[in-house]
């Protein structure tokens, strides 16, 4: 058997079984590297050259972690949860539960596509947004799952569709540079324009997930623990919750100015890092909290993030011992082999080495110049259009980024809706949008490749 797919069956299987997926990762790697023909010792020396891409990563999350339980401390999640329960009314019936909870939804969509095209923050929303609301969907007995689907929607389908922001970089820096390249010598030229247009059709299959997640999948109430998020320090000792329940003003507009600044200054540096830290910075200047407890607040932060920051690390470092044996570009060799002349099959095989390559590494940006220069021949040779094979590679790299352990668009809606730790990261996050998105991405992105 392949490496690559070795490795990924070994990884999927084990975070599967509800072992912990850094753990999972770690073995999948070891697993992968010695089935294609590494030493222990030089797949141990790929996995830690890899571990060090991860890092950066990683502390980000760790300081919007610190970051948001900060905000929490401020009082505006509980004006922000207040003002949506007033929504549902004294009596709350179900009907204005019901508008309630799909006003909710429809908000979460609006801020995760604009993460990605009008604000583009990526994720680093997630953390101050969505703990604050949790109050709210345990009252409206929302099932999570929901949530995370429309998160993962969000932080994926706009970078496939729209060429702005990360979808700029995405579509026209990525997938069409490296088809560009891979084409020139076959005579395949794209322009910018044919490349939205090739990749509404599998983002319409998304869409469709999307619906079912949250209309059909995931209507049902489903009943969560009332945890209190932030009011309990590292040592301890509570707060009276009545500071929580009467924010004062200065604290609102502090933490107002806060997630401005905060995201201003990662729009400007480009480092979530640097625009966490002074978030908390202004929060503790204008007296959120005693600076003595900043230690406490911050380890909190880092606490509850540490498990996304230790699964990215490992991530790294797993996407460095696959490309390390060289078995992705065995894999694809392979699956030409068993072709033949038949176009369906061959559009469906590429979707599906794609799939097996991204769930691996977490990364559609990451994959597509590892299959754009096997795939775009592929393509051309077997006839596909110009807008079919745009559809065929970017499809394939996006597959495993919206069902991957690994994928920043798993893990950004777990490290929100988990903060009390109710919301599982491979149930509750991963197999849902594996199965929502990535399903009907294969489908449609066959349909695309077919008719393109």
């Amino acid at each position: 058997m392949n490496a690559v797919i070795l490795a990924v069956l070994v990884m999927v299987g084990l975070s599967l079984a509800r072992v912990s997926v850094v753990l999972a990762l770690v073995v999948g790697a070891l697993v992968g590297g010695l089935a294609g023909g590494l030493s222990i010792e030089d797949t141990l020396a790929a996995f830690n050259d890899g571990v060090g891409g991860g890092a950066k990563v990683a502390l980000a999350y760790a300081t919007l972690g610190a970051f948001a339980v900060a905000i929490s401390r401020s009082g505006l999640p509980d004006l922000l949860a207040r003002r949506l329960i007033t929504l549902l009314g004294q009596e709350s019936s179900a009907s204005r539960q019901a508008t309630v909870k799909y006003l909710l939804i429809g908000s979460v969509l609006l801020v995760a596509i604009s993460s990605q095209n009008l604000i583009p923050v990526h994720i680093a929303f997630i953390p101050i947004l969505i703990p604050p609301l949790l109050k709210v969907m345990n009252q409206l007995r929302m099932d999570r799952r929901a949530v995370a689907c429309t998160l993962t929607f969000g932080l994926t389908a706009p970078y496939m569709l729209l060429p702005v922001g990360f979808g700029a970089i995405f579509l026209n820096d990525i997938l069409l540079a490296n088809i560009n390249e891979a084409g020139a010598a076959l005579g395949l030229e794209i322009d910018r324009a044919m490349v939205p247009m090739a990749m509404g059709v599998p983002v319409a299959g998304m869409f469709l997930g999307l619906l079912v997640a949250v209309f059909l999948s995931y209507r049902k109430p489903r009943v969560y623990d009332e945890v209190e998020l932030g009011n309990t320090p590292a040592h301890g000792h509570g707060h009276d919750h009545s500071e929580i329940e009467e924010p004062h003003t200065l604290g609102l507009i502090m933490s107002v100015i806060a997630i401005v600044a905060a995201l201003g200054i990662q729009l400007y540096t480009g480092s979530m890092i640097l625009g966490g830290l002074v978030g908390f910075s202004l929060l503790s200047m204008g007296g959120i909290f005693r600076w003595r407890e900043a230690d406490d607040l911050f380890t909190s932060g880092m606490r509850m993030m540490a498990l996304i920051g230790f699964i990215m690390i490992s991530a790294s470092g797993f996407a460095a011992v696959m490309t390390a044996t060289g078995e992705i570009e065995t894999l694809v060799s392979a699956s030409v082999e068993v072709i033949g002349d038949n176009r369906g099959l061959a559009a469906l095989l590429m979707l599906l080495v794609g799939l097996f390559i991204t769930l691996g590494i977490g990364s559609s940006f990451s994959t597509i110049p590892i299959i754009a220069a096997i795939f775009v021949p592929l393509a051309v040779q077997f006839g596909f259009s110009d807008l079919a094979t745009v559809a065929l590679v970017g499809t394939a790299a996006a597959l495993g980024d919206a069902g991957s352990p690994a994928s920043d668009s798993t893990l950004g809606p777990t490290s929100g809706l988990n903060v009390d730790r109710q919301h599982d990261h491979i149930w509750d996050s991963v197999v849902p949008t594996f199965v929502h998105y990535n399903i009907p991405l294969i489908g449609f992105g066959w349909l695309a490749a077919m008719t393109l």
